[in-house]
């Protein structure tokens, strides 16, 4: 019985979460995407760099844009402009959201695709 009681509070500190982190950072044409370890989801516009409040504990986050993505990328998108789909692509950037302990999480948008 007494083992029972020693291993409890063993189990359960085993049992608790840790600390929530940034697992994902998508960009739409207007639209940062965040998604959080315990599954949670933040929107939040993008255009200026901005803070993510209600996400978690919070994170800062800035976005820079590849001004001159490669060339098949610049014409792909200059099909979709020139169908009348202007903005359904969404850009090419690297997304850095830092949290309240200064650490800094790296994202790029869209994913990389794995082999």
């Amino acid at each position: 019985m007494r083992r029972s009681l020693i291993a409890l509070p063993l189990l359960a500190a085993c049992a608790m979460p840790g600390p929530v982190t940034p697992q994902a950072a998508r960009l739409s044409s207007d639209v940062l995407t965040v998604t959080l370890s315990d599954g949670t989801v933040c929107r939040s516009g993008w255009t200026t760099a901005g803070r993510l409040d209600d996400c978690g504990p919070g994170y800062d986050y800035s976005v820079t844009v590849v001004e001159k993505p490669n060339l098949l990328r610049q014409l792909f998108v200059g099909i979709t402009d020139a169908l009348g789909a202007e903005g359904t692509v969404p850009p090419m950037a690297q997304v850095v959201l830092t949290g309240a302990d200064g650490r800094d999480y790296t994202f790029v948008s869209p994913p990389p695709v794995d082999d």
